[in-house]
């Protein structure tokens, strides 16, 4: 049995005081960060609720005659409730050692919530208001995915290792929901009209989700590294335990009470309550023991750089989040089961390219920064709309017979001619554009995030506020987006978020610094002595 070393792992050792060999078992991070990858790929679907949200909107317009109005509301409730328990449901990931229990509930949760949906829906929106709790319900619970899934990442490749595995996980991520979404799309091309059965798929992908996170150990989460209170994992380094417990394999010496690998009651890993009122903005503190202490909530806000990029998330979501379900609805109104399965590969076509964007971050957001790379991905939101600005009026320049809706948009139950097919088609490619924005800021953030909170012990609680924003953006946006379409048409909605989306691409240009921490740059250099090594070695182990 051989396991790669790769000379950023090595120079990482060496930096860590460690000069003889370092493997001589499997790596438990390995194992880790493995499980970690399926978790993801089948938590693509239930991650953050959207992409089954996108297409209970189809459905519930399609298939129950909602209008754009009350499929806006519902989700714009749902927004909202993942917006007031965003931030909570990040402090408690940071105060909690149960952070697997916890996104193993939400994923059941919101499983539910969804297949409720799908069950309880009546024509018209006849019960609406039990609709919306429902939405309300599934949001709080939601809010709980996205700080977990990240803190347990953070807390088995440490900080220094988020820009890979981040883009390892939205890449599984992203190919998960596009085979779902496909999978999901069929059975709705098969089962039109009555395509309710289409959501099966959110309980499958939950099973796979729960079976995975019960091959992560507790030994394999290092809480102090998760919280982002120190750079790097223990975990990364820590020799295989085969003792089924996840503690470590090195027998106890004479300090264990002093050891972060000691069991998680002992582990000093807890945050204060305090929330720094009338305290120093000092970024560092400690204990009477000498043991550092995690920041206050108070001296989180103080930072600036943190709060231009909430603005930055606000207004990227409130731009670009409803242009996929305006595209998918655009291609579903009107052409049957035909349009369902459009409006379904929509999401297939963004995701295909958010896995290339995705690993596209991995590879290059540490060489060249974060920066560039995120003013291409909010830079391609303008861009899209452009198109389908453009796109939409050529369609529209069709609507010269009877037949048609006020939009343009064929009405395939008078068959007088009408827009040509290929329209579509282009109308659907420009959702690459969507995976090169969504993928590079799915991807970014969390990184951006990182790069903040890195040493404060309140990385789940930074993530919390950003994804609180795109939670709130995106929520307006719904609605918004929703009013404009059925207000002033498709094409006018376009145009007017894609003019929106100028705003968070100037502000980042402008006022937000790089965020890529020193130490890390030097990983794209081979560490002394490693210059004529391959990039990796293998040593034999046990």
């Amino acid at each position: 049995l051989f396991v790669s070393v790769s000379v950023a792992e090595k120079r990482n050792m060496l930096n860590e005081g460690i000069t003889s060999n370092p493997i001589d078992r499997p790596v438990k991070a390995e194992r880790a960060k493995k499980t970690l990858s399926r978790v993801a790929l089948f938590l693509g679907e239930l991650r953050d609720g959207l992409t089954m949200i996108n297409m209970q909107n189809a459905y519930l317009i399609t298939s129950k005659a909602y209008t754009e109005k009350q499929a806006g509301i519902m989700f714009f409730v749902f927004g909202m409730s993942q917006f007031l328990f965003q931030t909570p449901a990040g402090y408690l990931m940071d105060y909690s050692d149960k952070k697997v229990l916890l996104l193993g509930f939400s994923a059941v949760g919101t499983t539910l919530l969804t297949l409720a949906t799908a069950a309880f829906a009546t024509d018209n929106g006849g019960n609406l208001a039990f609709m919306v709790f429902v939405k309300f319900l599934q949001g709080a619970i939601t809010a709980l995915i996205p700080p977990g899934l990240n803190s347990i990442t953070q807390g088995i490749v440490g900080t220094v290792g988020m820009t890979s595995q981040v883009a390892q996980n939205e890449m599984m991520n992203h190919l998960g929901t596009a085979i779902i979404v496909l999978t999901g799309s069929l059975l709705a091309f098969w089962l039109y009209p009555n395509i309710g059965l289409l959501f099966i798929v959110s309980p499958l992908a939950c099973i796979g989700v729960v079976y995975y996170l019960t091959q992560i150990r507790p030994g394999d989460i290092d809480h102090n590294a998760a919280r982002g209170l120190v750079e790097t994992s223990k975990t990364t380094l820590k020799k295989e335990s085969f003792d089924g417990t996840g503690a470590p394999y090195s027998p106890p010496s004479l300090d264990a009470q002093s050891s972060s690998y000691d069991s998680p009651k002992n582990m000093k890993f807890i945050p204060s309550f305090s929330f720094g009122l009338g305290e120093s903005p000092s970024r560092t503190s400690f204990d009477n023991n000498g043991q550092k202490q995690a920041d206050t909530p108070l001296q989180i806000l103080k930072d600036p750089k943190l709060l231009v990029f909430v603005m930055i998330c606000f207004t990227f979501h409130l731009s670009n989040g409803t242009v996929l379900p305006l595209v998918m609805q655009a291609l579903a109104i009107g052409n049957g089961r035909a349009g369902i399965l459009m409006s379904g590969l929509c999401i297939i076509v963004a995701q295909t390219f958010m896995v290339m964007s995705a690993s596209i971050c991995g590879k290059y957001s540490g060489i060249y920064g974060r920066k560039p790379l995120f003013l291409i991905g909010i830079l391609s939101v303008p861009v899209r709309c452009c198109l389908l600005t453009l796109l939409l009026h050529i369609k529209e320049s069709y609507n010269d017979n009877e037949g048609y809706y006020n939009d343009g948009y064929y009405n395939d139950n008078n068959n007088n001619g009408g827009p040509p097919a290929w329209l579509d088609i282009v109308i659907l490619s420009t959702q690459a554009l969507d995976g090169v924005g969504a993928g590079v800021f799915g991807t970014m953030y969390v990184l951006v995030t990182s790069d903040i909170s890195g040493g404060t012990g309140r990385f789940s609680l930074t993530l919390g506020l950003t994804t609180a924003a795109m939670s709130i953006g995106g929520t307006v946006s719904g609605y918004l987006g929703q009013a404009l379409a059925q207000d002033i048409g498709y094409r006018q909605a376009f145009m007017i978020l894609g003019s929106m989306a100028l705003f968070p691409a100037i502000l980042y240009f402008l006022c937000m610094p790089e965020t890529l921490p020193e130490k890390d740059k030097p990983l794209n250099e081979i560490a002394e002595g490693d210059e004529d090594e391959d990039e990796t070695t293998y040593k034999q182990v046990v």
